[in-house]
């Protein structure tokens, strides 16, 4: 439930609710943000950032009290596709303002119809295609395999996917959703903590184990008001023509 009633308007009404709930979200979003970025070739911080404005600007703006917005895992290969065929992160950004016009456009027009006019074959079959080509692209990544150094596989890499995905996997069962932690805690983020936690026991016990540096994902950190304003990338308009 939101803090957006029907009309729009803002009320504390369901601030009990929601404050537990975006404690979990926000939880569960920000390694799925920095994740879709990472695999969309794109700076992590513009994960974070399309994560703050998906959260607060439109959710304030929509005013829908069911919408999910933020990065989507389903445009993973579409945004990578895009910045590969523009050649720049700054130009593809520019395509997404064009796009974002676009949609604002439409929806003043009321044409939100159009979409009754695509068969959903189509889009399910374009998701399942990318669905697809992102297991493809990570199982290398699950069983440790870098191509660079000619690693077949790394231990620490498969005990690590495998715990996961086992964790997601039972986190779903109805056996467990009868509690309410299972009910409420995402087994997705469970899935994160766990994994940082053996990659922290193998450096200690196992150093063999232990993840590569170019496995984990590097925060950007900035040591100065500056170098915070540095991390963000501006549209080049002057692609305009491209």
């Amino acid at each position: 439930m939101s803090n957006l009633n029907k009309m729009g308007s803002f009320s504390l009404k369901y601030l009990k609710d929601d404050l537990p709930a975006g404690l979990v979200v926000f939880l569960v979003a920000l390694p799925l943000c920095l994740g879709i970025a990472l695999a969309s070739g794109a700076p992590l911080f513009s994960g974070i950032i399309s994560g703050i404005v998906g959260g607060i600007l439109v959710a304030t703006v929509s005013g829908s009290a069911l919408s999910v917005t933020g990065p989507a895992a389903g445009l993973t290969v579409i945004v990578l596709n895009g910045i590969t065929d523009l050649g720049t992160y700054d130009t593809f950004l520019l395509a997404v303002v064009m796009a974002g016009m676009i949609q604002i456009m439409l929806g003043f027009l009321k044409a939100g119809i159009i979409g009754y006019y695509f068969p959903s074959s189509v889009i399910k079959g374009m998701l399942a295609a990318i669905g697809i080509i992102l297991i493809l692209k990570q199982a290398p990544l699950a069983i440790g395999y870098d191509k660079a150094s000619g690693i077949p596989y790394q231990t620490g890499s498969i005990i690590i996917a495998g715990v996961s995905i086992l964790i997601i996997l039972i986190w779903d069962l109805p056996v467990f959703k009868k509690y309410l932690f299972f009910k409420f805690i995402p087994g997705a983020l469970i899935a994160v903590i766990v994994g940082v936690l053996l990659n922290q026991y193998f450096a200690n016990a196992q150093p063999n184990w232990v993840l590569n540096e170019n496995q984990l994902v590097k925060l950007p950190v900035s040591n100065s008001f500056d170098g915070f304003l540095n991390q963000f990338t501006f549209p080049n308009f002057q692609a305009f023509a491209n």
